[in-house]
């Protein structure tokens, strides 16, 4: 049996070998996110594609052809929103620069009133899609709105220094504006269930944005884990 130098500290069974750097676990959630965007940013390729005079790869929407610049402007303030965003999630970005991150905030917040206002343009100005109903309606102008409410509530809490309020208002306006991806999955798995159905499908884009906002919440109310001193 060994026997150690009286003071000397216990070995430690998990140490690691000196100045060997630690790796933020912070690469799942950029991975998830653009996980997410995939969908509704793909479909939105392919819509400005067709608009554009390519082939019609998706269905073509009739509401859009004699106007298409609320839902052009839509889907390119999205795809900026959505892939500038995720960086924004990156803490090794945030910390190392911070100026970066400073003027591409400002570019995600005038991304983001992009696609809330035209969001309630499309809703308030064209014709209802086939198959949605009164109650979807209603939910997108109130998402729409609060997507430009969180925005501009958290504009205004980092230009007081209040990061806390700002982390929690701009995490609260990614969550609404990125549903579609979530709404994708809502709704496959509600037809699959219920089948299709005007309630139904109202039900699993309500449920899209519920379920991303629960998300939100649980993350910014989420203690950091405390780190050991090494």
């Amino acid at each position: 049996m060994t026997s150690r130098p009286l003071g000397s500290p216990p070995a430690s069974r998990s140490a690691e070998p000196a100045g060997r750097p630690t790796i933020p676990r912070s690469w799942p959630v950029p991975v998830v996110l653009i996980l997410l965007s995939a969908i509704p940013l793909t479909t939105g390729a392919l819509r400005l594609v067709q608009l554009a005079g390519g082939p019609a790869i998706i269905p073509a929407n009739e509401r859009f052809t004699g106007f298409p610049l609320p839902l052009v402007l839509h889907i390119v303030g999205a795809a900026t929103y959505a892939l500038l965003g995720i960086l924004q999630f990156v803490p090794r970005i945030r910390r190392r620069h911070s100026a970066w991150h400073r003027r591409s905030g400002r570019v995600l917040v005038v991304a983001g009133l992009l696609v809330a206002g035209s969001a309630l343009w499309l809703t308030l100005a064209f014709q209802r899609q086939p198959g949605s109903g009164d109650l979807l309606y209603v939910l997108r102008l109130i998402f729409g709105a609060a997507l430009a409410a969180c925005l501009v509530l958290g504009f205004v809490a980092i230009r007081r220094r209040d990061l806390v309020a700002h982390r929690a208002w701009m995490i609260r306006a990614y969550a609404i504006a990125v549903a579609a991806g979530t709404q994708a999955f809502t709704e496959g798995i509600t037809e699959a269930v219920f089948g299709t159905g005007e309630l139904t499908g109202d039900l699993a884009k309500a449920a899209g944005w519920l379920i991303n906002l629960g998300v939100a919440e649980y993350a910014i109310r989420r203690r950091p884990r405390a780190t050991v001193p090494r």
